[in-house]
């Protein structure tokens, strides 16, 4: 396809091919549609000209028939582009669960990767071929956008919050990503590539580059040197707040009966606002961690979490304090992340 039409970037992922097919329907249908009316314009001008000055025109009492017929097929056809484009848009945006997950901070004017073994990449993202990979992204400054032309795929990374997009790719090489949002006075030179690599050369790599700690054994050093154990032992044994282990991806219920899941987003609101939910049994003892650790530390702290939930429950609503006991409104605030939630 790229040697047939240059401006169309090689196809290079899985959802590659459907993209470019939803592309090109919707550009067939546009000039079928404007070659028909333009024809149907021409066609009527000609036919149905006046031939003399005089000439008075035939009264149309029009044809329910047709007039239906116009109504329903561009209503057909406008429903295949939201169901072809809302089955893509699904597929695009809710990442496989088997993903191999790579944690990815923007700042002006550079992208910085860390795969989940710890090794760090600067503007260059070593992948292995055919195998989901998961971009968990966030960013220390403004708004910046992960656009990878050949896989088709591009999203916003936002300040304050986890966005995700993930890909899997179906051949070697080198493919060139861009920042699609403009952030700033080298906008235009904040890119990279994406290095897509054999199993066996993937596996090669990370051997010679290891020797880096993962993100989940940094945000273990960090849980234990802002003293978060004091309140969240791995099960609870702090008392002051509820135990991690088994939290990713379990569901919580809040003090005010609401329930949601805990993801990315939820702990990372958990450590900045903690006030903001609160977890039922729990008092709102827990002080923020704004300003007090950076994207890149944030990042940690959640993959140490997750690291802890290998084996989850159903349903976790925290561990709570003994039945009639009053939640621990006095007692001295621990710098823990996410301990009333």
């Amino acid at each position: 396809m790229q040697s047939t039409v240059p401006l169309l970037p090689e196809s290079a992922s899985t959802l590659s091919g459907d993209v470019d097919a939803l592309y090109f329907y919707l550009c067939g249908v546009t000039i079928f549609f404007t070659l028909l009316i333009g024809g149907a314009i021409i066609f009527f001008v000609i036919r149905y000209r006046r031939r003399n000055l005089f000439e008075i025109p035939r009264p149309i009492e029009g044809s329910t028939r047709l007039e239906t017929l116009w109504s329903v097929i561009p209503l057909l056809i406008a429903m295949s582009f939201f169901f072809w484009g809302a089955s893509l848009f699904y597929r695009q945006y809710r990442p496989p669960t088997n993903a191999l997950e790579v944690y990815v901070v923007g700042k002006q004017w550079m992208w910085k990767f860390q795969h989940s073994t710890g090794q760090r990449e600067i503007n260059e993202l070593h992948v292995p071929v055919r195998r989901k990979i998961k971009l968990i992204m966030t960013t220390e400054d403004v708004i910046h956008d992960v656009f990878v032309p050949a896989f088709r795929i591009k999203a916003d990374v936002v300040p304050g919050r986890y966005t995700t997009e993930w890909f899997e790719a179906t051949k070697p090489g080198h493919y060139h990503f861009f920042c699609a949002e403009y952030c700033g006075m080298n906008h235009s030179g904040m890119g990279g590539w994406v290095v897509v690599m054999e199993p066996t050369d993937y596996e090669n790599w990370l051997s010679g580059n290891a020797g880096q700690g993962s993100p989940a054994a940094a945000g273990r050093g960090l849980f234990d040197s802002l003293g978060c154990a004091s309140c969240h032992g791995a099960n609870g044994e702090g008392g002051r707040g509820p135990a991690l282990i088994g939290l990713f991806g379990s569901k919580v219920v809040l003090n005010n009966g609401q329930t949601l899941t805990a993801d990315e987003g939820y702990l990372r609101e958990s450590i900045l606002n903690p006030q903001a939910k609160i977890v039922t049994g729990f008092g709102p003892i827990m002080p923020s961690f704004q300003g007090q650790v950076n994207e890149e530390q944030l990042l940690q702290l959640v993959a140490f979490v997750k690291s802890l939930s290998a084996s989850k429950p159903e349903t976790v609503s925290a561990k709570p304090p003994p039945p009639g006991a009053k939640p621990n409104t006095t007692a001295k605030p621990s710098a823990t992340p996410g301990n009333e939630k």
